[in-house]
């Protein structure tokens, strides 16, 4: 396969001077259980960060007011079971784009949930449990799946979404107890054959993270050891959810969001160091990053 190498990232949307909640986009994210309240927080204030102008977090009503204690610029949504759907599916649709994973759980009712929001055309950001979800299904849902997503697996995750995959050209990523290919051929190769086989936009987490949609090829050169702890993967998503409601096309928004947060974690690296900055300080690193880009 001959793959269009891009060596920049995407430019920003602009923001008009006179634009309002609304110009900016509305951003919906649905995850979180009683465990992982962090998770959808620091990916909606993540989208904030990144220009969003409204992000809505859909969790467990449980959890909910800790959640909004966090950051009380997220408009809440409490889950209470699954006959909540018809709710949780007007809120996505009035979103312009919607995240769904993290911190979502994979109990049945999180699957429903995935299954029921993958149905619509929007265009969605899957992460850590969601992609957990969709990698323990028999084959990739190609029937009932409407959205125009960005997967954002770690190389964790890119191992068992390959069960999904053709197992001749998976096989290096398959061999469940071996070690995780980390030369760039094979996560290359791993990347394109998922943009491929599941027709979505893939990124591939990990040093020099590659992003591709089957015919273009991204490797950014932004990050560092900052970005190796929990939280790192929601911030990411977090951004890419706000540059997809402010409707800048899939590869674009996955090539600008990957730089935005690798700078956002060298910059917050080197302000508290390396081994010591936080997810929260990357977040607070974002907006620092993107006047750099404009620059």
């Amino acid at each position: 396969m001959n793959l269009k190498h891009v060596n920049e990232p995407a430019r920003l949307p602009a923001r008009p001077a006179d634009g309002n909640k609304g110009t900016f986009g509305r951003v919906l994210i649905v995850g979180g259980n009683e465990e992982m309240i962090g998770a959808p927080v620091l990916a909606g204030m993540a989208a904030l960060r990144s220009g969003a102008g409204l992000v809505q977090i859909a969790l467990p009503q449980s959890v909910l007011p800790a959640a909004l204690s966090i950051c009380p610029e997220l408009i809440g949504m409490g889950l209470n079971s699954a006959d909540d759907r018809a709710k949780l599916i007007e809120a996505a649709r009035k979103a312009d784009a919607v995240v769904v994973g993290p911190g979502l759980g994979t109990a049945d009712e999180a699957r429903e949930r995935l299954l029921a929001l993958v149905a619509l055309d929007k265009p969605m950001v899957l992460d850590a449990d969601a992609l957990n979800i969709l990698a323990g299904m028999k084959a990739w849902p190609a029937d009932g799946f409407k959205a125009r997503a960005v997967l954002t697996p770690h190389p964790g995750e890119m191992r068992r979404l390959a069960a999904l995959l053709p197992a001749t050209e998976a096989a290096a990523w398959r061999a469940g107890d071996g070690p995780i290919p980390s030369d760039e051929q094979s996560r290359t190769k791993i990347a394109t054959l998922a943009a491929t086989t599941f027709n979505q936009v893939i990124i591939l987490k990990g040093h020099r993270t590659i992003v591709t949609d089957d015919h273009r090829i991204y490797m950014n050169t932004t990050g560092d050891s900052t970005l190796a702890k929990a939280g790192s993967g929601d911030i990411l998503t977090g951004i890419l959810g706000c540059l997809l409601a402010q409707k800048m096309q899939r590869f674009e928004a996955a090539t600008l969001a990957t730089w935005l947060h690798g700078k956002a974690g060298e910059l917050a690296g080197a302000i508290h160091g390396q081994r010591s900055a936080l997810g929260r300080d990357v977040i607070d690193s974002i907006g620092q990053a993107i006047s750099e880009f404009e620059d």
